[in-house]
């Protein structure tokens, strides 16, 4: 395959794109870990979750 006068620069760019979309892939990995470990953590505090109903209060 030639790519041309412009093939560094093409190499490099899908290079650049791999390097890109794995840390983005690897972020996503280790902070839905940590936001598991901290909801754990609250859950274990006795915190509540907002999207849970709680009870009703009159005089709304």
């Amino acid at each position: 395959m030639d790519l041309g006068p412009h093939a560094a620069f093409i190499w490099a760019s899908y290079a650049a794109f791999v390097a890109i979309v794995g840390a983005l892939i690897g972020w996503t990995f280790f902070d839905g870990r940590r936001q598991a470990a901290a909801l754990q953590d609250a859950d274990r505090r006795g915190l509540k979750r907002r999207s849970e109903p709680g009870p009703k209060q009159d005089g709304a």
